[in-house]
């Protein structure tokens, strides 16, 4: 009766191809553990992408060596560094949520976990602002009517603090400190990526 009841204990075979339903099962995990629309929004499309890619592929093994060759496929797209490493830190999350979930070896999840990503070298792709252009940018609202003030408001938060525009956007009176004879925001909170970045916002001049 015992050798009976340890059978009936003895947990399912760990999987080293997994199928479409394990994937979709292991890419609703990773969802679930993310609380911020951007991350998932972006994480869902990184895993849609790599499990297209995958399936496509016969009788592949989850494993490092494949994560490896999906990097070269990636860095055969021109993609820029920052997207393909992006793109495999979302494949590295579907591997450990699918070891949670009991559907790939921790073996085969940390060897996964141990592709690196692209080193980012040379001058940053895509259109940033110099400091001239910030400044411009700035001054461009009418200082003079209420709603240009406003709007070197919000400008001088987006450009010196970095936020989001739903972020500045959420700012409001509680978020202020008087100290000496200047009105700081005080620390808040922000979410990079669902990573969590204490951020002090200093003095925005003007």
């Amino acid at each position: 009766m015992a050798k009976k009841q340890l059978h009936h204990k003895r947990r399912a075979p760990w999987k080293a191809v997994l199928r479409l339903p394990d994937l979709d099962q292991a890419k609703s995990a990773v969802l679930n553990s993310l609380s911020s629309p951007e991350a998932q929004r972006g994480y869902r499309h990184a895993m849609e992408e790599f499990i297209e890619w995958y399936c496509s592929e016969p009788r592949l093994s989850f494993n490092r060596t494949v994560v490896l060759r999906y990097r070269i496929h990636l860095e055969s797209r021109s993609l820029a560094p920052g997207t393909v490493n992006l793109r495999l830190g979302a494949v590295r999350r579907l591997a450990y949520e699918a070891a949670d979930c009991g559907l790939l070896s921790p073996d085969l999840a940390a060897g996964v976990r141990r592709v690196k990503g692209v080193k980012k070298l040379g001058v940053r792709l895509g259109n940033w602002l110099t400091a001239e252009q910030g400044e411009a940018l700035w001054r461009s609202p009418d200082p003079s009517a209420l709603k240009g003030k406003r709007n070197r408001a919000l400008l001088a938060v987006l450009l010196a603090c970095g936020l989001r525009r739903h972020e500045a956007v959420a700012l409001n009176w509680t978020h202020l400190q008087q100290r000496e004879d200047h009105w700081p925001l005080r620390l808040l909170r922000v979410r990079l990526h669902d990573l969590r970045q204490q951020i002090r916002l200093r003095r925005i001049a003007h």
